[in-house]
């Protein structure tokens, strides 16, 4: 059976829509309460979004219900609620956050007792558990404070006074890190040039923060600094600007930590967990320096999975969600960024000098219909191609990756599809915004995953602009694969 509420980072939609709303979210804690093996304390925290307040306060309701202590972090990053989990005792921990979705979004996801984030096992668990309704009753909560604590350990993650002299722009999204990653470098030592660092409810990822980055590199040139930070509304991605104003990605960070650390024979099982959407050239630039990329399917948390089960200590997404699992067991931009900065006080080197680790660029690249082209030989990943310029990406273990171009209010659409996921998701930094374009562009991801032999039992699709219902049945109508709930199953 597969999940019909949560995706690749928990329960995420439109705030009131079909699922996003205070009825469902209070059963949804409700559930969460009763799945725990024995009451207990959770930890409740959320973004800077104006629509958290009254969602956090449903979910508490509905923990309360079902026999939990729901306890408020208030607004706090998702990596410091996992550690607070931790360090707390919690049973369990709840975030509402869409992370880098616009405002009109928001979302519900947990950790477990251990700070980190649920199976896909234990969320259909909770799923199950669901009640029709639920009338839990409001009472004042009791609070903890977690930002101290998270403040505290990051900022020991480096020697006092490191960043002494430094210039440091930070973007923080209008979001849950405005308090606490300008306290941290501050208390480093460096001089912090604050950008969407005024949250109003309203404007968190807004034009600004890991999603957009452009307003982060103009004002590193401007200021002469020494790098830029940015982070996602929620604090656990991270994208750098290196002092020319370049940006680096998820796979530039993962690739500069991998590659210093494998120098000093620190890199765990010399072995760096990767998702099937990372660029190539990881691959290659990891081989050379004598370690290895295990792949996994999209989502940061398949990447906590294979790094427990493998040993592997370093893992993460080319979307900056960077997991350092020495530190903590779930994403944390504000970590990946102090560890970055640990290595250029290590070597001496500026950033644009250590991002050059990842020698090969690999791309999204469109190709001529019907055109096929494979990759070097040896490699765990292999191109296949579709008609209407559509490329697969087929990796070893079965998992598939399609590209493709439409028209122009259309970036590229990636389709993860795995026999292992029966409802898979695509990457969330790609978005189909019109029923029509996916009309067009569906009829070659289907052909383009036949030609690879790669079967899914759906396809689902990420929509930011209504009608989503209709553009969902148009990805199961123009597949011919069937997709239950599939106007409720929003990423």
């Amino acid at each position: 059976m597969s999940r019909i509420y949560f995706g690749t980072d928990g329960v995420r939609g439109p705030y009131g829509g079909p699922v996003i709303n205070e009825a469902f979210a209070e059963r949804l804690g409700y559930a969460a309460a009763r799945w725990l093996s024995a009451p207990g304390r959770v930890l409740l925290g959320r973004d800077t979004r104006f629509s958290g307040a009254s969602l956090a306060a449903a979910v508490a309701r509905g923990l309360r219900a079902g026999g939990a202590e729901p306890v408020s972090l208030g607004i706090v990053p998702t990596p410091a609620v996992s550690r607070a989990v931790r360090t707390a005792g919690a049973a369990l921990g709840v975030v509402i956050t869409a992370s880098h979705n616009p405002v009109s979004d928001n979302g519900i996801k947990f950790f477990d007792s251990g700070g980190v984030k649920l199976t896909d096992a234990e969320e259909l668990a909770i799923e199950r558990l669901l009640p029709a309704s639920s009338s839990g009753a409001d009472e004042p909560l009791a609070t903890l404070d977690a930002c101290a604590d998270y403040v505290a350990a990051a900022q020991a993650l480096l020697p006092a006074g490191a960043l002494a002299g430094w210039r440091i722009v930070l973007d923080t999204a209008n979001g849950a890190t405005c308090a606490t990653s300008p306290a941290v470098l501050r208390a480093l030592g460096a001089e912090v040039i604050g950008i969407g660092d005024a949250p109003d409810g309203r404007n968190i990822n807004a034009g600004i923060g890991s999603e957009h980055p452009e307003p982060l590199a103009a004002r590193v040139l401007a200021a002469g600094a020494r790098l830029g930070i940015a982070h996602d509304g929620d604090g656990d991605r991270c994208v750098l600007c290196d002092e020319h104003g370049r940006v680096l990605d998820g796979d530039e960070i993962l690739t500069l930590l991998a590659i210093h650390a494998l120098e000093h024979g620190a890199l765990a099982r010399n072995t760096l967990v990767a998702t099937v959407q990372s660029n190539l050239g990881v691959d290659a630039a990891l081989t050379a320096a004598g370690g290895r990329v295990s792949r996994t399917a999209v989502g940061d948390r398949y990447v906590i999975e294979r790094m427990l089960a493998e040993g592997a200590r370093l893992g993460g997404e080319s979307s900056g969600h960077i997991i350092c699992l020495d530190v903590a067991p779930t994403g944390d931009g504000l970590v990946a960024a102090l560890k970055v900065i640990g290595v250029m006080l290590a070597t001496g080197r500026p950033l644009s000098a250590l991002r050059r680790a990842l020698t090969e660029q690999s791309g999204n690249v469109l190709v001529a219909a019907g055109e096929r082209r494979p990759t070097e030989p040896g490699n765990a990943l292999q191109l296949a191609w579709g008609d209407g310029g559509a490329a697969v990406l087929v990796a070893d273990d079965g998992c598939a990756k399609l590209i493709g171009q439409a028209t122009s209010n259309v970036d590229l659409v990636d389709v993860y599809a795995s026999q292992d996921h029966p409802f898979p998701y695509q990457a969330e930094e790609r978005f189909i915004r019109d029923e029509a374009v996916a009309m067009v562009l569906l009829p070659a991801i289907r052909a383009a995953l036949a030609s690879a032999g790669v079967t899914a039992d759906a396809i689902a699709l990420a929509v930011v602009q209504e009608p989503v219902a209709g553009c969902y049945r148009a990805a199961a109508a123009a597949t011919g694969l069937k997709a239950p709930n599939v106007a409720e199953k929003l990423v």
